[in-house]
């Protein structure tokens, strides 16, 4: 995503027939999307959903014990079935994990029922963040800041689908729940 891309784009795109009850926050992994989100959802009032925990307590098996076991692809299969719990829920905020929805139909799904929320940074930031982090998978490589690059460049297209992106760099958590919160406001606003 370019530097053009890294603003808050409030209510681009979202079509005002939604029935939209909920935030769902997606994005790489280190941009923010946990920090944000129960900032977020304690400013609206709202729970607050992570769907990376939900799969854990679904599977009873910690994200990297499901990778070890199951693969990425089993992996997925609990994603898939956690996104399709999701549609019922109402007064949530939605940390998605990182690739969510890059597969099968979930960023369609999400948009059933939430404003989708995309927090971006660049690879060297999020590199910063989450590199002393021994709890993902996906960066377990020789260089982890290259697969970062490889693996944004490939969701990068899904995340540009969010109603709304901001960028996280050279803000503070709360700048960023703002807002998310404003966004969220304003298009509940259109609607009523």
């Amino acid at each position: 995503m370019r530097a053009g891309c890294a603003r808050a784009g409030y209510g681009w795109g979202v079509a005002v027939e939604r029935d939209i009850r909920n935030v769902a926050l997606i994005g790489f992994m280190g941009s923010g999307k946990s920090a944000v989100g129960k900032l977020v959802a304690a400013e609206l009032g709202f729970d607050f959903l992570d769907t990376d925990e939900k799969i854990e307590q679904a599977a009873g098996m910690s994200i990297p014990e499901i990778f070890r076991s199951l693969g990425e692809a089993g992996f997925r299969e609990w994603e898939r079935r956690i996104v399709r719990s999701l549609a019922g829920l109402r007064n949530t905020v939605i940390a998605t994990g990182g690739g969510l929805p890059t597969y099968d139909d979930h960023l369609e799904r999400l948009k059933e029922h939430s404003l989708v929320v995309c927090l971006w940074a660049s690879p060297e930031v999020l590199f910063e963040r989450v590199r002393h982090h021994t709890h993902r998978p996906l960066l377990q490589t020789e260089d982890p800041l290259q697969r970062i690059r490889e693996l944004l460049a490939r969701r990068e297209p899904w995340y540009r689908r969010a109603d709304v992106m901001i960028g996280t760099e050279q803000r503070s958590i709360r700048e960023v729940a703002a807002q998310v919160i404003h966004a969220f406001r304003l298009h509940t606003r259109a609607r009523a």
